[in-house]
């Protein structure tokens, strides 16, 4: 319900939204959850596992209960916290995990069977019959799973990368981290200030504290104003930072638009900053853990802490007839706090035995709660004390077992907390993250004005890392009321207590982990499903230690800790990723001939990141392979062109460019003349091959290297990897051109001719023979010229700059076809390497060294390479490995397929007699035949054999010729003529 004359909300402005289909209404500044609340909505979820009712439990990031789906259609976003979610006119919120609604929930049946659902059944359940996981087990556990669910449909929201550097990034904008921020703002360092809420201020908020005699939320204001303009401080509300790494980096996640009704056009819904700072203050605050009772779990059950926030900075009270249970001093301030503003206290029940009367309501020293009544909220809850078991009305219990300070950035790094018994919780480990200084509640100070000290004491130690100095600075008048509590985690008694909230993780759970000999705290996590639910056991994980220590007779400390990894809070895939989405994911590159091929009527295919065109169809033709064979027979007997430029070019240039070269080729280029290119081979580390390519020699220091074009980011990034970590001595530098140059293939017997007919001056085997390379003019336009061959027949490579590539293929495809040729496409090329046997990345697909592919020879015995020592291995250089070979069918069936498997004509097509497999296939209308390549064990030597090729998956099967792979020309007279 609202309460008058409290919050900090704007009630001139009232906000209209749905939930479950129904319309409440709330005010501007309210968050989900508490419009929900001042709505006397309780029943908000149903938890995963028993789907037990729930209510809103906390009222930050660390809500396990109040998940909801925000929208609808293709922008519908699920698992969204209500405690985190503003409310904005028109907002629609689903609860989930329910069927068919929230109200009546057929899967609550699970609740029923829970003796039967304990901890770890799942391991013991689904063991048998064992035929049943894929036909029953499994299926019924994938429909069960989750909690919300996407659309299906293609997001539309737009998210945002970011990047910010600055001299101290303060994390929370709490006391600690205002004052921390406006002692180091003040010294001129350049300070970010990010908070996951969208009001600074952190508990000042939620409080009645006064601060230098102003309320709090006015001192926060003040201080935000002043900090708001300074040219050397961003303010980040909304912007959650998640994870710390290397060198002073941080990840953010900016919540952008999640708030807003009509977003503008192109802005964005989330923005995901990497943020690089010198130093940082980590003043994350602390956050309030439940007790464990019996039904605990119960609607309008809340943290103590949270029914303060709703009270003072939402003006909401989550019941008429609160009642507040805990074991410290803080539990006292939220019954002062709702008598003051007029809401029935029922009772205050205090664990601790020395409590004094603080308030006009009744207080029960000494006692505990011990169970609650109700089901889809709560009605009554049962109090036991000296004086034995009493029942007290009431709609909300406000429970408080103590604060445990957010260490958890400081452990992304690995670091393990440190344990403190004076406030029963883990605090940082000093000097876990390098840079970083832990101040405030998230380091065990909890009163005020320790907090507003200790953001001083961090400022001026990071400033003093900076080499600044902090002016001096008066800290703040604020209550200094010390903490104080008695440790409870669990009351004793019969029933479920509650822990894991989502989870449905209770003591009795913990407990038999450590009977099963779980007794490891990541076993008992992993056994229970402890802290695994979206909150990561933020409000369970510390009170299940307790637990666990307990029933294994050892203390916390040496129970230890689950390990913290990053995000910090759940971060949408599609922030991490953004710009990642639909073009952005998959980015189509376009060659400069894609306009022409198009014109031409060519399917375009994927390959690598670029699409290139599959075939050329010519008019009458109604199949691929009328096209693929008439492209291919022109090649053979005129003369083809084909765009290569997707091939990747690096630039390498310098005085040690021949020496770099040797040491990342197999064989040797330092002896490549000027003006000559030469086929290499490229290992990794391990001995297997990465990639081979040609390169050629321009300059006395100038090469360029052509990679495959599946490999060219690979081999860029190794010769950075080499140059960098293992050669830096050498005087090299290289750079990727593969984009700023066009190339295209010229092949055939009349390719010569054809380039003739438009190169300024002309080309002879004489000045221009095999696997030469040099400058050429062509119509005054400065280009390069390779004669090599990737078909078998006379052929050239022609690049000439991007500008004027798609002008050139027309001009190129123009004269091939007053030839009698035309263009050819990836299936013709397929076809012609295929007849001539050369390799691509179906061949050296990463698991075949250069002894395999029968290339021995080309690891020079004169000179180190990468991956030289390894490929000579004793495993790596047997005859029994499967090697390289030509396939030709034999038997009744005269098609090839890749993938296939090769046994022995007489064997059995089962795993034990495998012999091999087909990597690639084509029909050859030059040979007339199928053709393949393939590796089988010992195939050089088993040349004219007969073997069977299977394929199991299309049912395919006939009987090979083992043969040479090299189908055509064997000799290479076509190409050096």
């Amino acid at each position: 319900m609202r309460v008058d004359g409290k919050g900090l909300i704007d009630r001139s402005r009232p906000v209209s939204f749905s939930f479950d289909g129904k319309t409440y209404s709330g005010f501007r500044g309210d968050t989900l959850a508490s419009a929900l609340l001042a709505n006397d909505i309780t029943l908000v979820a149903r938890s995963f596992k028993y789907h037990r009712p729930r209510g809103i439990l906390t009222a930050g990031s660390e809500e396990p209960n109040a998940l909801m789906t925000i929208g609808s259609g293709a922008a519908r976003e699920p698992n969204v916290r209500a405690t985190v979610q503003e409310i904005y006119p028109g907002l629609e919120a689903r609860s989930q995990n329910n069927w068919p609604s929230l109200d009546f929930d057929l899967m609550s049946i699970n609740d029923l069977a829970a003796p039967f659902l304990g901890a770890g059944f799942y391991y013991k359940t689904f063991m048998w019959p064992r035929a049943f996981w894929e036909k029953l087990y499994e299926p019924v556990i994938r429909r069960a799973a989750g909690l919300g669910a996407l659309s299906g449909e293609n997001n539309p929201d737009k998210y945002e990368r970011a990047y910010a550097f600055c001299d101290l990034l303060v994390i929370g904008a709490g006391p600690t981290g205002l004052m921390a921020a406006l002692v180091a703002a003040r010294a001129g360092a350049d300070v970010i200030l990010a908070d996951e809420d969208a009001r600074m201020g952190g508990r000042l908020n939620a409080e009645t504290y006064a601060i230098d005699g102003m309320a709090g939320p006015d001192w926060v204001q003040e201080v935000v104003a002043e900090l708001a303009g300074m040219d050397n401080v961003r303010l980040m509300p909304r912007t959650t930072v998640t994870g710390v790494y290397d060198q002073g980096t941080y990840a953010a996640l900016e919540r952008v638009s999640h708030h807003i009704a009509n977003r503008a056009p192109g802005a964005p819904l989330e923005t995901f900053w990497r943020i690089a700072a010198k130093q940082s203050v980590l003043a994350a605050g602390a956050l309030e853990r439940p007790v464990a009772f019996q039904n605990n779990d119960r609607p309008g059950i809340m943290t103590a802490g949270a029914v303060r926030a709703y009270l003072n900075r939402w003006g909401v009270s989550p019941g008429r007839s609160v009642t507040v249970f805990g074991n410290n001093d803080d539990a006292h301030r939220t019954a002062q706090d709702l008598v003051a503003a007029g809401v029935h206290v029922a009772a205050l029940i205090d664990s601790r035995t020395d409590v004094a009367q603080t308030g006009d309501y009744p207080v029960f020293a000494g006692a505990q709660v011990c169970g609650s009544g109700g089901r889809k909220a709560l009605e009554s809850i049962t109090v036991r004390s000296a004086r034995g078991e009493e029942k007290i009305t009431t709609d909300c219990l406000a429970m408080s077992g103590g604060w445990n300070p957010s260490v958890h950035l400081t452990c992304h790094m690995n670091g393990r907390p440190t344990w403190r018994d004076d406030i029963a919780a883990f605090v940082p480990t000093p000097g876990a993250v390098p840079g970083m200084v832990t101040a405030g509640a998230c380091n065990g100070d909890f009163s005020t004005v320790a907090c507003l000290e200790a953001g001083v004491a961090a400022a001026k130690t990071a400033l003093e890392a900076l080499g600044l100095k902090a002016a001096k600075i008066e800290v703040p008048v604020a209550d200094d009321t010390p903490y104080a509590l008695s440790p409870l985690w669990a009351v004793p008694g019969k029933g479920r207590a509650w822990l894991d909230f989502q989870n449905d993780v209770s003591v009795k759970d913990v407990k038999q982990a450590a009977t099963e000999n779980f007794r490891s705290v990541e076993h008992m996590k992993r056994y229970t499903t402890q802290g695994m639910a979206t909150d990561q056991g933020k409000n369970s994980n510390v009170a299940a230690l307790a637990v666990l220590a307990d029933a294994t007779g050892r203390g916390i400390p040496k129970t230890g800790t689950t390990t913290f990894r990053p995000p910090y809070a759940p971060v949408a895939i599609a922030a991490m990723g953004a710009g990642a989405q639909g073009k952005g994911f998959a980015p189509q590159r376009f060659t400069t001939s894609h306009a022409a091929c198009v014109e031409h009527g060519a399917p375009m295919i994927e390959v690598g990141m670029w699409y290139r065109p599959s075939y050329f169809p010519a008019p009458g033709e109604t199949t691929w392979r009328q096209s693929c064979d008439r492209e291919v027979n022109a090649v053979r007997e005129t003369v083809g062109v084909c765009d290569v430029s997707t091939l990747g070019k690096i630039d390498i240039q310098g005085p040690d460019a021949a020496a770099f070269l040797d040491f990342v080729y197999t064989n040797t280029f330092s002896t490549l003349k000027l003006g000559r290119t030469r086929y290499g081979l490229m290992l990794r580390e391990d001995g297997y091959v990465m990639d081979d390519g040609t390169t050629a020699r321009l300059g006395e220091n100038h090469y360029v290297m052509t990679t495959t074009t599946a490999a060219a980011g690979q081999v860029m990034r190794h010769l950075d990897f080499v140059h960098q970590a293992l050669c830096p001595e050498l005087d090299v530098s290289f750079i990727s051109v593969t984009e700023q140059w066009a190339q295209f293939a010229i092949a055939g017997p009349k390719s010569r001719a054809l380039l003739n007919d438009m190169l300024d001056e002309q080309i002879t085997d004489e000045n221009w023979p095999f696997m030469a390379c040099g400058s050429v003019s062509l119509f005054g336009v400065q280009g390069r010229l390779f004669r090599i061959s990737f078909s078998g027949e006379h052929a050239y490579e022609l690049a000439v700059p991007a500008r004027y590539g798609d002008s050139l293929f027309r001009l190129l495809v123009a004269r091939a076809e007053a030839l009698g040729g035309c263009a050819y496409g990836m299936e013709a090329l397929n076809v012609l390497r295929i007849e001539k046997g050369f390799i691509t990345h179906a061949e050296i697909h990463g698991r075949t060294t250069a002894f395999d592919i029968g290339m021995e020879r080309m690891v020079s015995a004169k000179k180190d390479c990468i991956g030289k020592t390894m490929s000579q291995r004793e495993g790596l250089i047997e005859d029994s490995r499967e090697r390289l070979v030509g396939l030709k069918p034999v038997g009744s069936v005269k098609q090839l397929t890749a993938g296939a498997h090769l046994f022995n004509k007489s064997d059995d097509a089962v795993r034990v007699n495998d012999q091999g497999y087909v990597t690639s296939v084509a029909f050859s209308p030059t040979l007339q035949s199928f053709l393949g390549l393939g590796f089988l064990k010992n195939g050089p030597d088993r040349h004219g054999e007969i073997v069977r090729m299977v394929d199991h998956l299309r049912g395919i099967e006939t009987l090979c010729e083992v043969c040479h792979p090299v189908f055509f020309d064997p000799e290479g007279g076509k190409v050096r003529g």
